[in-house]
């Protein structure tokens, strides 16, 4: 048996090519926007591949979003107590609502995933992946909407423009679901804090009705929660209604890098 020679460096395990960066220096702007890329998908990947191979998950949430659909719908659509911009029927006006109510709902928990892992590229994924799953879910509701009557749009981009709002509305709530992850350090403080939030967060939003019929504070709160402008951009792009698709995009875009931000700073507590 020979012995390394003395002084000589510890052999260091190379790490697996990843395609796209042979070549680049491992710490480039490219090279870290590449392996930041190629976690996310791999992550969002993984997601669908779930979903294919157990959909329990998807028919017991669909469950939710159908009975305020059936239920909560087509009762207030017969009884005309609230009010729609251009009057529409309340059902149509409220299935963007319940979609956007979906998204939220599987991402506000998505930090349970996540509590223990620090990695960014990870946690970046992880929030993509929740926009993933919420997509599923959204193409539940737009069908069972579609059956019930509601008028949706046919129009390919606008559908693609709804699915990257659902992506990025579910990216920030997921992440903000990791800060609060950050700040409990157990998944039962998550848990509780999740289920305290989870439901102010949709009725102080335009999910269910117009900002205008709010009493003015809720007026207020609806302003600047970010279910509202995702729910706006929703109701635009699917019903039609008037919306401010650009003031949407940029509030969620900036929400979603302010999220990515802070649950980046915040997990690394939960070595201590």
């Amino acid at each position: 048996m020979t012995s390394a020679a003395q002084g000589a460096p510890p052999a260091v395990s190379a790490e697996p090519a990843i395609p796209g960066l042979a070549g680049l220096p491992v710490d480039t702007p490219l090279a870290i926007t590449r392996r930041l890329a190629s976690r996310i998908v791999t992550l969002c990947w993984v997601e669908l591949r779930k979903i294919r191979h157990d959909r329990t998950e998807l028919y017991t949430r669909a469950i939710q979003p159908a009975l305020w659909l059936l239920i909560f719908g087509e009762t207030f659509t017969r009884i005309h107590a609230i009010p729609t911009p251009g009057h529409i029927p309340y059902l149509a006006y409220l299935a963007p609502g319940i979609l956007a109510q979906s998204a939220l709902f599987i991402a506000i928990f998505y930090g349970i995933q996540i509590i223990w892992e620090r990695d960014d590229g990870v946690l970046t994924g992880k929030a993509f992946a929740a926009g993933v799953r919420s997509i599923v879910q959204a193409a539940v509701i737009v069908v069972l909407a579609a059956i019930l009557g509601v008028a949706l749009t046919d129009n390919p981009l606008k559908l693609l423009a709804t699915a990257a709002i659902v992506v990025l509305g579910s990216a920030f709530f997921s992440c903000l679901s990791m800060s609060i992850a950050g700040l409990a350090l157990s998944r039962d403080r998550l848990m509780g804090i999740g289920q305290a939030i989870t439901m102010p967060l949709f009725f102080s939003s335009n999910a269910l009705y117009p900002e205008r019929v709010m009493p003015g504070w809720l007026q207020a709160i609806s302003k600047v929660n970010p279910l509202s402008y995702e729910v706006d951009a929703l109701r635009g792009l699917l019903i039609g209604t008037q919306a401010h698709l650009g003031l949407d995009a940029v509030v969620l875009v900036g929400a979603t890098v302010l999220g990515v931000t802070a649950s980046a700073l915040l997990l690394p507590r939960l070595a201590r």
